[in-house]
């Protein structure tokens, strides 16, 4: 793991700071997520909580009030601190400014606590300065106001989320549910994280570097997509898939699959194949002990050289030092975090 693990049973302990007037949808996606992380024997891998800054209970956005289980002295047994957005841009912190009593909150956080936020929750990470100086993103609506609050903060409003190694930042709502799962493959790897999107029934993956889809026409009914393309393809990873064949299975010019591919997915064909195959590699690096080579081949790169260019662009590190992480089951040192945004 990459964080101290909490004491006594020895899970890691996820806390979620629900502040006044939380968006209901993004404070279940921590318990969910994680909630849902096991290992191979059933176990729990993390203890989620969910906490306000004073123990008492909070509004929603839903016109429901939530009465959380623990007050703020949870904070101070967290391994990653989750804060979720609220309606508003949570709690006074739109001046550049926490409040008092979400100060005093966060001030009981220990050292080396890992952080995260969902969409506008990144203002309570820049108002502390857990930000400064620091790759970040943020719903794309506030990116302008959030780089006048924050001019010290390296915002990217263009990314899904953003991974600086102990502070984490996601964009949207299902970009929450991206971090997450993220985190668990960070953390647990890939088999789990796919274990936990298969039972929640969401995507198990969509990197960090991935467009928000901002203001992005969402094509008619009646017109063919890429999906069943896509689809294909997956199947099909170690073949070299170039684009005049994908287009003509989707049944398309090149021009129409390429523009609906990007309106679709939120970025080119060929870039979306190259992260797919990555996460191939990752997986098949993970459970098995086959040669660098024969990765390279089945995950569709060719080579163990283009594999090694390939990840280390993507994690910072070669084949053999990612497998060596995730020897003997499970990580014995953190994983290389994802960089903030992956060439385009």
């Amino acid at each position: 793991m990459d964080s101290v693990m909490a004491a006594g049973n020895g899970r890691h302990r996820v806390v979620v700071l629900a502040l006044d007037g939380v968006y209901a949808f993004e404070m279940g996606i921590p318990p969910r997520i994680f909630g849902a992380a096991q290992d191979a024997g059933g176990q729990p891998l993390y203890d989620v909580v969910v906490c306000t800054v004073d123990g008492g209970p909070v509004r929603t956005d839903a016109g429901f009030q939530v009465m959380a289980e623990h007050g703020p002295e949870a904070l101070a047994e967290a391994d990653t601190v989750v804060i979720p957005p609220t309606a508003g841009l949570c709690d006074g912190a739109t001046d550049g400014a926490l409040s008092p009593r979400v100060a005093a909150a966060l001030a009981r956080v220990r050292p080396g606590t890992r952080w995260v936020s969902f969409c506008t929750a990144s203002y309570v990470l820049a108002a502390a300065g857990l930000l400064d100086g620091r790759p970040a993103t943020t719903h794309w609506k506030e990116a302008d106001h959030f780089r006048r609050t924050f001019p010290r903060v390296a915002l990217d409003e263009d990314v899904l989320f953003v991974d600086d190694g102990d502070v984490l930042t996601a964009a949207g709502v299902g970009a929450g549910v991206d971090l997450c799962l993220h985190l668990l493959r960070r953390d647990h790897g890939s088999a789990v994280a796919h274990r936990v999107a298969r039972f929640c029934v969401v995507p198990p993956w969509r990197e960090g570097g991935q467009a928000q889809f901002i203001e992005r026409p969402v094509p008619e009914p009646t017109l063919a997509t890429t999906a069943a393309t896509r689809a294909w393809a997956l199947e099909r990873l170690h073949e070299p898939l170039p684009l005049g064949e994908l287009a003509s299975h989707a049944r398309m010019s090149l021009r129409t699959f390429t523009r609906r591919f990007q309106e679709e997915v939120g970025m080119p064909p060929g870039r979306w194949l190259t992260a797919q195959r990555v996460e191939l590699a990752r997986a098949l690096l993970e459970s098995s002990d086959l040669p660098v080579d024969v990765v390279a081949h089945r995950a569709g790169f060719g080579t163990g050289n283009s594999l090694r260019q390939h990840l280390r662009a993507v994690l910072g590190v070669s084949p053999a030092a990612y497998r060596k992480t995730f020897a003997g089951g499970g990580p014995a040192a953190r994983a290389a975090p994802v960089p903030t945004a992956p060439a385009r």
